[in-house]
């Protein structure tokens, strides 16, 4: 499965941007898309996932209620609208697929247990 991650930008403060994952090769063992971001000298961190089969999603708790993951099946592409952004939203954010069957969703929340991973992202938000 290949990853293509795009829709990064600079925005100010309460702005948004759509990230866009697009996945190719064979997409069709997609179980989950999660979206993880990873600020200049942080560890790589969760932000929201969803399961390819029935959308339900699951989002970390400092980004619950601005940002909302979603998905297109008919074009294999995930989303991630990024509403209301905050200069602490700066990071290179990451898509990545995962084709193993967890728990529930919130076990998904565990970026190491992914099995792909897109290029990146830059999102730089400015107060």
């Amino acid at each position: 499965v290949q990853l293509q991650a795009s829709g990064g930008g600079s925005v100010q403060a309460g702005g948004s941007l759509k990230l866009s994952c697009a996945t190719s090769g064979r997409s069709y063992i997609t179980y989950v898309v999660g979206w993880f971001r990873q600020a200049p000298g942080k560890e790589r961190e969760f932000v929201a996932a969803i399961y390819w089969a029935n959308e339900i999603t699951f989002y970390a708790d400092s980004v619950k209620g601005r940002f909302t993951i979603s998905r297109d099946k008919a074009k294999n592409t995930a989303y991630l609208q990024l509403n209301s952004l905050k200069p602490e939203d700066t990071a290179v954010y990451y898509c990545a697929v995962d084709t193993v069957i967890r728990g529930t969703i919130s076990d998904y929340a565990d970026w190491p247990e992914y099995d792909y991973w897109g290029q990146g992202t830059l999102v730089t938000v400015s107060s």
